[in-house]
Order: C-alpha cells, then sequence, then structure tokens
C-alpha cells in the first residue's frame, strides 16, 4: 500500500479502545453535537441543525504520513434529500466551529470534503456525493453556493451513502506529493481520487474531522482514524527542496498573501513620535517667520 521506497510505522489512532473526551489521558476531543457511541464516534445525527467534530489534541510533526479514515454515512433521506457530508483537516487551527463543514472558515492547512449535497444549480459534469480538496493560507473563503469549486485542487464521485459494507479514505502525503484515495465499492481495493503534487504542507498542524447539517441531514459516523508515518528516501537534492515551510501552498497555484499587522507601538515609541513631530511643527513655524521677515525687509526697500 505504501509508495515506493517507502515504508509505514504506525502512529496513533482512534477505535474501539481509544479515548475520547477531556481527560489529560485522551488524545482526542469532542465538539459541538458529536457523540461516543459504542462501535463509532458519530459527527451529527439525523436531525437538522446539528453540527459536530472531532480534534486529535496532539499536533502532527511528521514529514511524511498517511491518514486512513473509516466511515459511515447513511439516513433517512432519499436522493438529494440528504445533506451536507463530513470534512477531514490537517489545519493549524482546532476546534474552531464554522459553516464549513462545522469547522472555520478562511482555515490554514488541507480540508478534504466529503460533499453529499449539490448546492449548485445545473450541476451537470458531476455526480453527489463528490470528493474534493482545499489547500489554503487563511486569505480564501470556501464557496458553499458553488460547492468549493472555485478553490478545489482535484476531486471525484464518491457513492457513499446508505451502503451496506464498509467505506474507506486514505490521505497520503509524501515528498509534497498529495494523494487522496478510497475504499468504497467493498472489494477492499484503493481507487485514485485526487493527486496533486507541489503540496507544501506545514508541520505541526492537527488532525480533525468534522460535520454539519442543515434543513437536509444525515447521519455522520467515524469509526476509526488511523495516523501512519512514512519513512521515504530522499536524494540530497531532494532534502535540499523539500525544506519545511511555515505558511500551506500549491506550485503553480497562486494563492492570495496574507499581511502580517503592523504591531501596536509602545508607549515609549508613541512619546518620541509624537515628541519629535513637535519639535519638527514648532522649528518649521520658526523658519516660516525667519523668512516672511526678510521677505518684509526687502519689498521695503524696493520702495526708499
Amino acid at each position: 500500500m505504501g509508495p515506493e521506497c517507502c515504508s509505514s510505522s504506525f502512529c496513533w489512532g482512534l477505535g474501539r479502545g481509544h479515548g475520547v473526551g477531556t481527560s489529560t489521558s485522551s488524545l482526542w476531543n469532542l465538539m459541538g453535537n458529536a457523540m461516543v457511541m459504542t462501535q463509532y464516534i458519530r459527527l451529527t445525527p439525523d436531525m437538522q441543525s446539528k453540527q459536530g467534530a472531532l480534534w486529535n489534541r496532539v499536533p502532527c510533526f511528521l514529514r511524511d504520513w498517511e491518514l486512513q479514515v473509516h466511515f459511515k454515512i447513511h439516513g433517512q433521506g432519499k436522493k438529494n434529500l440528504h445533506g451536507d457530508g463530513l470534512a477531514i483537516w490537517y489545519t493549524k487551527d482546532r476546534m474552531q466551529p464554522g459553516p464549513v463543514f462545522g469547522n472555520m472558515d478562511k482555515f490554514v492547512g488541507l480540508g478534504v470534503f466529503v460533499d453529499t449535497y449539490p448546492n449548485e444549480e445545473k450541476q451537470q459534469e458531476r455526480v453527489f456525493p463528490y470528493i474534493s480538496a482545499m489547500v489554503n493560507n487563511g486569505s480564501l473563503s470556501y464557496d458553499h453556493e458553488r460547492d468549493g469549486r472555485p478553490t478545489e485542487l482535484g476531486g471525484c464521485t464518491a457513492i457513499v451513502r446508505n451502503l451496506h459494507y464498509d467505506t474507506f479514505l486514505v490521505i497520503r502525503y509524501v515528498k509534497r506529493h498529495l494523494t487522496i484515495m478510497m475504499d468504497i465499492d467493498g472489494k477492499h481495493e484503493w481507487r485514485d481520487c485526487i493527486e496533486v503534487p507541489g503540496v507544501r504542507l506545514p508541520r505541526g498542524y492537527y488532525f480533525g474531522t468534522s460535520s454539519i447539517t442543515g434543513d437536509l441531514s444525515d447521519n455522520h459516523d467515524v469509526i476509526s482514524l488511523k495516523l501512519f508515518e512514512l519513512t521515504v528516501e530522499r536524494t540530497p537534492e531532494e532534502e535540499r527542496l523539500h525544506r519545511d515551510v511555515f505558511l500551506p501552498s500549491v506550485d503553480n497555484m497562486k494563492l492570495p498573501e496574507m499581511t502580517a499587522p503592523l504591531p501596536p507601538l509602545s508607549g515609549l515609541a508613541l512619546f518620541l513620535i509624537v515628541f519629535f513631530s513637535l519639535v519638527f511643527s514648532v522649528f518649521a513655524i520658526v523658519i516660516g517667520i525667519i523668512l516672511y521677515n526678510k521677505w518684509q525687509e526687502q519689498s521695503r526697500k524696493r520702495f526708499y
């Protein structure tokens, strides 16, 4: 399953026997309407206007990794009368509720969306449910009305609702190469969905998953999350090119730059600015008076 010249080791996971809650020993935190069930975490029940999330408490400092997600989406809604889907996150901020599948907008990091409801009218060339991915440096908003199309890196159709067998998603990040695959046919085989080179993700971000319902709803369940560290061979040139980055980006894709706010002035700096401004103003007034007086003297001499 791993890439060429790659070995993997298990880092952490969520499943039966893994604690979820607020205790110091737990690696996971629940938010919103998320509930711990016997065999899974239910992010949202099949009810309107619910949202929930599950976040890992430990930042990930792995260079190359693979996240395997075992999930299930099901409910009473018929065709196009269900929603809205779930998201898997690798982001700088955690536990921030918002409108993007239950998480904050203008996030910093990677979002992978399993979107089950088409918001855009006249949707012809794609079939839902639909998986897509987005990298954000905090400057972009997710466009719900267009199902995220303006900012997506790629996507594929994924018929995942109300299935009687297990459904899986894998997100692999190796050598700045993002690959997303799915196993949703009950064949225990990975099928390609998204492949994007040149993705630059900082280390030290958090993994999480979230979901939201509106007028339409579904049960959104997470059965397990498993993170693997991938050991990859790199040439000296790759080592030089693959240095750590501090802001997410994608090669050949222009993201609006984030301008950091200027730090507030200290009291001393503000005093000095005001003081020297006053001194300069007084100096300018004195020079102006001297020049005016000299001009008046020269004017009198002309008349005598």
